[in-house]
């Protein structure tokens, strides 16, 4: 039997997701292949991604081969997916949603708000970078990239005072135990698809998607829906930070969204609750909402 080629970035948090999947697959008596590529933003990391071209570059290469035939599948975390996906590729599913919460990570053990008065924190993310601001204007952030294992060992070495990390990705590598503190999900919402591993595959593979079914969590696929149809609405403001999150439960879901500016001193939000059949169109109101509230100089001021 000719093995489905799951493609994958190479850090050890994209191989342990990868092979979740491979697990899934074989359950369903499918043979495999993990098949590991190198993207542009997995070789560019002395840059926030922003000024290199944003999150296509950690999906470029593997959505390439996808196409030409070389991998069967491809396997994300959620949050890495573009809105839009190249003509002939679908998002097939998402496996089980993990906590979709941050963690601040210290080898001092000071929390958030114990951290000396202008210490660095390392991230590249907008969003973190923000809502660490909002919190303490008075923290410096250092754009700071590469896998977890990398930016543990930057933090060790004292190039930052602390580090933010998803405790989604902590968990999968058995290293939950690194963190210093669980940041609260109400001041420090998600990035949207938080916590989702998202399966990629060409459109009209009927084959695959059967072998797939059984791994894949309908709730989850509603939730990052939500969450997307929102993102989407807010297209053409990468340099705002946008954080959204949906949870859906019996039939219902319930969504808050956040935009900031990126010295965290002004932000937006949206909250609905609707039905999980609906949530992309919600989700996308909610997107178009905080544009008209916030205005267009908003977004394009930064």
């Amino acid at each position: 039997m000719k093995p489905l080629r799951i493609g994958t970035r190479g850090s050890p948090l994209a191989l342990a997701q990868a092979h979740m999947v491979e697990e899934a697959l074989k359950a369903s008596g499918a043979v495999t292949e993990v098949v590991v590529m190198s993207t542009s933003g997995d070789r560019i990391i002395d840059r926030a991604l922003m000024d290199i071209g944003g999150k296509g570059l950690f999906t470029q290469e593997i959505e390439d081969a996808l196409l030409d035939g070389r991998l069967d599948l491809a396997v994300h975390s959620a949050k890495d997916m573009p809105t839009v996906l190249p003509d002939g590729l679908i998002l097939a599913g998402y496996l089980p949603r993990e906590d979709v919460r941050d963690c601040l990570v210290t080898v001092s053990g000071h929390r958030l708000t114990e951290l000396p008065y202008g210490a660095k924190v390392g991230t590249a993310s907008l969003r973190r970078g923000a809502l660490v601001r909002r919190i303490r204007p008075d923290l410096r952030i250092e754009v700071f990239r590469g896998n977890v294992q990398t930016r543990l060992t930057k933090l060790r070495d004292g190039v930052v005072s602390a580090t933010l990390l998803a405790r989604a990705g902590l968990r999968r590598l058995g290293l939950e135990d690194v963190a210093t503190e669980v940041l609260d999900i109400n001041a420090f919402p998600p990035a949207v698809g938080q916590g989702a591993i998202a399966i990629e595959t060409r459109a009209g593979d009927d084959t695959l998607a059967a072998a797939l079914a059984p791994a894949l969590c309908r709730r989850t696929a509603q939730a990052v829906a939500t969450e997307r149809a929102f993102l989407a609405a807010l297209d053409g403001s990468c340099r705002t930070p946008i954080a959204g999150h949906a949870i859906v439960f019996e039939g219902e879901v319930r969504f808050t969204g956040l935009i900031l500016t990126p010295d965290g001193s002004r932000s937006h939000a949206a909250r609905f609750t609707g039905p999980a059949a609906d949530g992309p169109q919600l989700g996308f109101a909610a997107g178009r909402q905080l544009r008209e509230v916030a205005g267009e100089r908003f977004f394009d001021s930064w």
